[in-house]
């Protein structure tokens, strides 16, 4: 773990020094962590949970941070002094990392003194929004796939080592099946996979002589890279000519990779040569910058891919570079009791939800969610009763369930400054992916014009907000 304590804006501590200046810095406060609905994100993959976790554990100002404060001089002694004593006290309920979550709804909950809450904003930000936003590119890539196996093999692309490994692991929750990243697998045990570059056959003196030498050095493990001159004149030729010499000598091959060319002409014609020579098991990997959309019109086109490699576009998330998370203050203690709060805006889409908030997943009698409910959390509900939900915004849009269960989604994670319970292993938390994900109708998740999943809010939460945007004085919000 590291100490990212420094790992803010600065002007999360400005306000934090003017908290400090003006005594509110222990007064409570409620914040919610959401994401925006936008184009290309209509769903997600909630994933970075457990960075949160180490973060907020190694949450202190040590000396070199307050020497570094102390430098900047914008801070006075009093506060500097304060910061030794540092710590996160509060407590935080979350989404259980792997589920799919969907725009607006709250997916963090933070409730601690004001400073506390407040300088967590930024971090938080970084390691949700990073790891959700390469967990959801992830499964997109997956599902378009249909089943077939990706490997992750962006490192050398990805916007720095942090963002390599952590993507590596965010990729893995969203349904890769193995890294090309070493570090990744060595931190979070991932599988992890490859074979050559072109390198290797250029370094022989042909590439017959190169595939023999690979194929000497992992007979158990020959994957062969076809492309480098020509791959149906040369490349596969020399390819079933070294697993027939494998095979003699009792092992299997794995298979081939094409990595440049019309992958699914090539792939179609690789196919027949291989099934031809008997080897109608050996697998056909394909890479050269892919992504869902490439995945899925190769499948469309009948391309004879076994499995993905998908590095640029995925470790990148290229056709979206941002996640869109937003923290709000949604609550704050005055005169001993929370008082809801608001952010308006002149943009009706950036208006906030007010109060302490729950967040439900209500499921059909077949076991497929039907909507998400945001409520008021002290509201009570009897869900053994039908109940009539509605659009936000359209509210003549109404649904009235009556055979179904509820499910809170915000789980406990903190409390008292210590985490509720230990952390999921990473294949647990895939597996909660593949699980969370088999209730979501299909129309929902693909990716082209998706259907809206609804997210609705309770009829108090409703009224509440109603009725603080239109509050004549417009104080009182935040």
């Amino acid at each position: 773990m590291r100490n990212l304590t420094l790992l803010t804006d600065l002007y999360q501590l400005t306000m934090l020094y003017g908290y400090h200046k003006n005594g509110m810095s222990g007064r409570r406060a409620e914040f919610t962590m959401f994401f925006r609905h936008a184009p290309g994100l209509n769903y997600a993959v909630m994933a970075g949970n457990e960075q949160l976790r180490d973060y907020l554990l190694e949450l202190r100002f040590g000396p070199e941070d307050l020497s570094y404060l102390d430098s900047l001089k914008l801070f006075d002694r009093d506060f500097l002094d304060s910061l030794r004593d540092f710590r996160f006290t509060g407590d935080i309920d979350i989404v259980r990392e792997g589920s799919i979550i969907f725009p607006n709804e709250p997916i963090v909950r933070v409730e601690a003194p004001l400073a506390q809450a407040q300088l967590i904003e930024t971090a938080m930000l970084n390691l949700i929004g990073h790891q959700t936003l390469i967990a959801t590119k992830a499964n997109r890539v997956a599902r378009a796939a249909k089943g077939g196996r990706v490997m992750e093999f962006g490192l050398r692309r990805a916007q720095g080592p942090d963002a390599g490994v952590l993507g590596a692991r965010a990729a893995f929750i969203g349904g890769c099946g193995s890294t090309s990243n070493v570090k990744a697998g060595q931190l979070f045990g991932i599988p992890v996979s490859g074979t050559h570059a072109h390198s290797w056959v250029m370094s022989f003196g042909s590439e017959l002589e190169a595939f023999r030498a690979y194929a000497d050095s992992f007979p158990d493990n020959c994957l062969l890279l076809t492309d480098t001159y020509d791959t149906l004149a040369s490349g596969v030729p020399n390819a079933i000519t070294v697993f027939r010499e494998l095979r003699a000598r009792g092992h299997e091959p794995v298979g081939i990779r094409l990595d440049s060319g019309d992958l699914a002409y090539l792939s179609i014609q690789a196919r027949r040569m291989l099934d031809d020579a008997g080897f109608e098991k050996t697998l056909i990997v394909a890479s050269n910058d892919l992504d869902e959309t490439i995945i899925r019109d190769l499948k469309l086109q009948g391309a004879r891919i076994d499995v993905w490699g998908v590095g640029t576009k995925l470790i990148t998330s290229a056709d979206r570079s941002a996640f869109g998370g937003v923290y709000k203050m949604c609550a704050l203690e005055t005169d001993g009791r929370m008082e809801p709060k608001i952010k308006l805006s002149d943009n009706p889409e950036k208006v906030t939800l007010p109060g302490r908030q729950e967040l439900y997943r209500l499921y059909t009698a077949d076991g497929m969610a039907a909507a998400d409910l945001i409520a008021l959390a002290d509201e009570e509900f009897d869900f053994t009763r039908p109940l009539t939900i509605f659009d936000p915004q359209d509210t003549w849009k109404k649904m009235t369930l009556t055979d179904y269960t509820a499910r809170k989604l915000l789980e406990p994670f903190f409390a008292g400054g210590a985490p509720a319970g230990p952390s999921p292993a990473l294949p647990e938390i895939q597996a909660w992916r593949r699980q969370d994900e088999g209730t979501i109708w299909e129309q929902h998740l693909r990716l082209v014009y998706p259907s809206a999943f609804k997210v609705d809010l309770s009829d108090r939460l409703w009224a509440l907000r109603h009725a603080m945007l239109h509050e004549g004085d417009g104080e009182g919000k935040a």
